[in-house]
């Protein structure tokens, strides 16, 4: 794929919280992608993503909720919110081109998932 194609490829990245969503996104634009980060996990519109950003690949990031701590110790979110943040997601989930389970992930894997992925698209 050309840095050309690269640039005309709209790519929107969902996932729930500490799914790895920004780092990829920020990857990815470090590759010459066009990409827009959605934070459908915090919308009550199901297709938001699809609203927002019309990518031609929507590429899905899967996090439980031990990654979640385990990435963020700090963090507030519990696992009820987890469900619904999942909830939110289910749209995007169903309809993405590419499904990315970052739990077991370093970021560079993430990305050489998702490369693969775009390269061949």
């Amino acid at each position: 794929m050309t840095l050309e194609d690269r640039i005309n490829l709209r790519v929107a990245v969902v996932g729930a919280c500490a799914s790895g969503k920004s780092t990829l996104v920020n990857s990815l634009r470090a590759e010459g992608f066009e990409v827009r980060h959605v934070a459908q996990d915090h919308s009550f519109v199901p297709d938001m993503w699809l609203k927002i950003s019309r990518p031609d690949v929507l590429i899905f990031l899967v996090v439980n909720y031990e990654t979640i701590k385990a990435r963020r110790p700090k963090t507030t979110l519990r696992p009820p919110d987890l469900v619904e943040q999942e909830r939110r997601l289910a749209h995007a989930r169903e309809n993405c081109n590419l499904l990315i389970d970052t739990n077991q992930l370093a970021p560079e894997q993430v990305l050489a998932q998702a490369l693969e992925y775009l390269d061949d698209f």
